[in-house]
């Protein structure tokens, strides 16, 4: 089965299961011939967003994706680009915040207490105020060499994050016109069995991807925003102290 173009920007956010299967075309190019992407199909038009999504040099992600360990929801905020670079913040949940930055070869991240002692479930009191009492409000860092570092390098490298999304052939279906924060964009419409999703493609400039919803009840919710294409990410070592965590393991 060819897989939506909704499936493959879902593996943009690392965190959501690929959603397979497609919906029949429905709309041929020549349907709607004015307008943007005249003679176009929905199709063509998601295939020619992926593409230029996937060209961009940097790009930011801000929503909201299913997370298949927890079956919670991990919020988003990164800038991240193709020299593996990134810098944002991401929840759990809604519990809490952590800062996070990669530069060359270190992660560094910030953690408030909310979203320490979320982690921290199952861990004994001692133990989790223990872990605040050291971590919370302070910079830490790790070298990209433990598996831990390693994942959270993956995600911060664009290349890899979107891997394999400009080969899609899509089955999207055209919809109205609109705007994303004051950029002119076209809906399209996708299906995975009962779940239905909803992307935006800018119609000015080059075709990216602005936005991508699921209708409520989506097995996989997703609601990602996509932003400041081929913009400089912000990635610089914080300032001040700074927690060496490969120090403290040993």
């Amino acid at each position: 089965m060819r897989r939506t173009a909704l499936a493959a920007l879902c593996l943009a956010a690392a965190a959501t299961a690929g959603i397979t299967g497609c919906l029949p075309g429905q709309d041929k190019a020549g349907s709607e011939p004015k307008g943007p992407f005249a003679g176009l199909s929905g199709g063509e038009i998601a295939d020619r967003a992926l593409k230029a999504t996937t060209g961009a040099a940097s790009l930011r992600m801000k929503g909201d994706v299913a997370d298949d360990e927890s079956k919670g929801t991990i919020g988003l905020d990164m800038a991240l680009d193709k020299k593996g670079e990134c810098a944002g913040t991401m929840s759990m949940g809604g519990q809490g915040k952590a800062d996070l930055i990669k530069t060359g070869s270190t992660v560094y991240m910030k953690y408030d207490e909310a979203f320490l002692r979320a982690q921290s479930e199952g861990e004994s009191k001692a133990d989790t105020d223990a872990a605040v009492d050291m971590l919370a409000g302070k910079w830490t860092k790790m070298a990209v060499k433990g598996q831990d570092a390693k994942d959270i390098a993956g995600f911060c490298d664009l290349d890899s994050v979107l891997a394999g999304a400009d080969d899609v052939s899509s089955d999207a279906t055209r919809g109205k016109t609109t705007t994303v924060d004051g950029t002119p964009a076209i809906v399209l419409h996708e299906k995975d069995g009962k779940d239905r999703y909803t992307l935006y493609v800018a119609t000015e400039g080059k075709p990216y991807l602005l936005r991508v919803d699921s209708a409520a009840g989506a097995k996989e919710p997703v609601h990602l925003s996509f932003s400041d294409y081929d913009k400089p990410v912000a990635a610089r070592k914080p300032a001040g102290n700074v927690l060496d965590l490969d120090a403290l393991g040993g």
